[in-house]
C-alpha cells in the first residue's frame, strides 16, 4: 500500500485556505455514499491489460469502510468501467491516445460480459449497494454515467472517493462531483496507483483545491449514524 504522508506545505495552504486541515469535523452518514471507483478485474486482477498491483492492497480498506459506512446507514456505489458506447462517446481518445493494440484488449475486457468488467471478487460488494457504469474517466462529467441522478435522488451531500488509479478515473471522478456541488473526500488509504509519486501528487493537488484526504480510521471515527442524527 502507498505510504501517504501530507507535506506540511500542503497543510499549510489549506488551512491558510479554510480555516483548518479539514473540512469535514463529522460526516453525515445518511447523506454520504462511498464511491468506489473500477476496482475491476481489468485494474485489479493479475494479468490483466491495464492491472494496478497496489490496488489489491486497498481492498481491506475499502471492505471496512462500505460495512462501516453500511451499518451507520450510509450508501455504497461501485463504479464499473464498461466498454459499451466508448468508441461512440469517447472516439478520439482510443483513436489517437491508445495504441490499436491497447484498443483492442481495452474493448475486449471492459465488454460486459468479459471477467475484466466484473468487481474484483475479494471486495465485498452486497445486492443493496448502487452499481453504476460509466464510459470515461470521471463517472460525473456529462455522457459518461447517471451516477449524479442516482445519488442526488437519495439526497447524497457527501462522497468518500476510493478506487483506482488515485490520480486517473479516481480524482477526476473526485473532482467533478465537487465542482456539482458535492462536499467530497478522498481516502488516502482507500486509493491505488502506479506509483508512489504519482499517488501523493494527486491526493496533494486535490487537497489543495477540491476536497479533503484522510485515512479510512478518519473517515470511519467521523461518521454520525442516521438514526443519531435524526434523534439530535
Amino acid at each position: 500500500m502507498h505510504s501517504y504522508v501530507t507535506p506540511q506545505s500542503v497543510k499549510d495552504r489549506v488551512i491558510r485556505r479554510q480555516g483548518r486541515l479539514l473540512s469535514h469535523a463529522t460526516i453525515d452518514a445518511g447523506r454520504t455514499a462511498l464511491v468506489v471507483v473500477d476496482m475491476q478485474n481489468y485494474f485489479v486482477a493479475e494479468g490483466f491489460a491495464a492491472e494496478v498491483p497496489e490496488a489489491r492492497e486497498i481492498v481491506p480498506n475499502i471492505n471496512r469502510m462500505a460495512k462501516a459506512l453500511r451499518a451507520a446507514g450510509g450508501t455504497v456505489v461501485w463504479v464499473q468501467t464498461t466498454a459499451v458506447g466508448a468508441l461512440e462517446q469517447w472516439g478520439n481518445h482510443h483513436k489517437h491516445m491508445l495504441t490499436p493494440d491497447r484498443v483492442q484488449k481495452r474493448l475486449a475486457q471492459l465488454d460486459e460480459n468479459h471477467e475484466g468488467f466484473k468487481v474484483y471478487p475479494k471486495l465485498e460488494a452486497l445486492p443493496i449497494d448502487l452499481r453504476v457504469k460509466k464510459i470515461k474517466y470521471s463517472a460525473f462529467i456529462a455522457g459518461s454515467s447517471d451516477i449524479d441522478t442516482q445519488l442526488k435522488a437519495l439526497g447524497i451531500e457527501t462522497l468518500l472517493v476510493t478506487g483506482t488509479v488515485t490520480n486517473v478515473c479516481c480524482e477526476s471522478t473526485a473532482r467533478d462531483a465537487m465542482m456539482l456541488d458535492y462536499r467530497v473526500a478522498m481516502l488516502s488509504d482507500g486509493n491505488a496507483s502506479l506509483t508512489d509519486e504519482e499517488h501523493a501528487a494527486s491526493l496533494n493537488n486535490f487537497l489543495v483545491f477540491f476536497g479533503d484526504v484522510m485515512t479510512t480510521d478518519e473517515a470511519i471515527d467521523r461518521l454520525v449514524p442516521m438514526m443519531q442524527r435524526r434523534t439530535a
